[in-house]
């Protein structure tokens, strides 16, 4: 009976301390060994299972073992990255824009080169503000027109004790009266060295709007119009406009050339083909543009949109390029007119009775572009050796080259 209690107890886990138990060939257990284990971990009055103290065990404060503590971590990193970004932008928008010029002052290098400014018009011009206005010989519209002067043009004012109209001076030195309300004071618009761009209109017209598209008119300017442009796009500029304003323009029918350069002198035929597109245009004397035109007039704006700066008087058109020697046949004495070719300007007396000249031009041999005879419009007209027109001519003047 007391062999089997022993037995009993052995199934139900009590050890005799006195005998080893001899386990695997893999290692043996001392049952003293076991027992302090299981004695250990049945004891919950020791340091296992206690709470961590995470200000002792990690070295973290209060604010470090709270979620309060995080948010407001990230708060302050938030306002200190802010400042951080308003200090870059203030470096480059607004210290280093001031501080690197005088660094390179003096150096070659492009981007830091100061453009020089030299302000060409005083308090003493005005500018423009319409597509085209008279330029008469006294202050009262029934006056004589000497010439007109167009949108953005300077003028030099000489007197302007007259509140209707102001005496002017023109740029190439014709003096009259033009209409008070057609001249502006702010000359910003006619500065060179204040603008990238400078545009010639070589259209007979372009339309200048508020918008690079679908934009309403601002204005419409003519033939020989300069306007700056400080903007360009694919296939628009924006340009200033007298009073500050800006606009829009397409840059068909432009040249663009740098400020204070000239335009690039072409051959006759490109001069002719500006000629061509003011055929049917309303005469107009002494007018400059397709709203009316004289031909000195046309020949002045299409001689300087190609190049050659040609007075706007048929007085002074008269002495201009090179003349061109009449040759008359041997036994007829009719005019040789295979002598006067595309570009040549023609000089021709006036009807009998009436005195004076008027100009034409050769548009192709035997063909002059002229005032209509009945003095309506700008007209294509042939002429024979023989023909009335040829008998008028009296000298020929040759600004063009082929």
């Amino acid at each position: 009976m007391k062999k089997s209690s022993e037995q009993s107890s052995s199934k139900k886990g009590g050890l005799r301390p006195d005998k080893p138990y001899e386990g695997t060939d893999k290692g043996i257990r001392h049952v003293e060994d076991a027992a302090s284990f299981l004695n250990e971990a049945a004891d919950l009055s020791g340091d296992y299972g206690k709470a961590e103290d995470m200000y002792d065990m990690w070295g973290l404060g209060k604010r470090d073992a709270t979620v309060a503590s995080k948010g407001r971590h990230m708060l302050i990193r938030f306002i200190a990255a802010i400042l951080v970004t308003g200090l870059i932008i203030t470096a480059i928008f607004v210290i280093l824009p001031k501080t690197l010029p005088d660094l390179f002052r003096g150096t070659n290098i492009e981007l830091f080169v100061e453009r020089s400014v030299n302000l060409e018009y005083d308090e003493s011009y005005r500018v423009v503000s319409v597509s085209v206005t008279n330029v008469l010989e006294r202050p009262d519209i029934t006056s004589d027109r000497i010439t007109q002067v167009l949108y953005n043009e300077p003028v030099k004012v000489l007197d302007s004790s007259d509140p209707e109209y102001t005496l002017i001076r023109t740029t190439d030195g014709i003096e009259g009266y033009v209409k008070t309300v057609d001249l502006i004071a702010d000359t910003s618009s006619v500065e060179p060295d204040l603008h990238e761009y400078m545009l010639v209109i070589s259209d007979s017209s372009k339309n200048v709007m508020t918008h690079a598209s679908q934009g309403t008119l601002i204005t419409q300017v003519m033939m020989n119009t300069v306007l700056y442009a400080d903007v360009k796009r694919d296939g628009v500029y924006q340009v200033s406009l007298p009073g500050g304003d800006t606009g829009w323009i397409g840059s068909s029918g432009v040249i663009e050339i740098e400020p204070r350069s000239s335009i690039e002198v072409v051959s006759s035929r490109y001069f002719v083909s500006s000629a061509l597109s003011l055929v049917n245009a309303m005469y107009f004397e002494n007018g400059i543009s397709k709203q009316g035109i004289s031909m000195n007039g046309l020949i002045y704006v299409c001689s300087c949109v190609n190049g050659i700066v040609m007075p706007r008087t048929l007085e002074d058109q008269m002495e201009a390029g090179t003349a061109v020697p009449l040759e008359y046949d041997a036994v007829t004495g009719d005019l040789m007119i295979e002598s006067i070719i595309p570009g040549d300007i023609v000089f021709l007396s006036s009807n009998v009775g009436s005195g004076g000249y008027e100009a034409a031009l050769c548009t192709d041999t035997g063909t002059l572009l002229m005032r209509s005879p009945a003095g309506t419009t700008i007209r294509l007209r042939e002429f024979t050796a023989d023909s009335d027109l040829a008998s008028r001519i009296v000298s020929v003047r040759r600004v063009f080259s082929d």
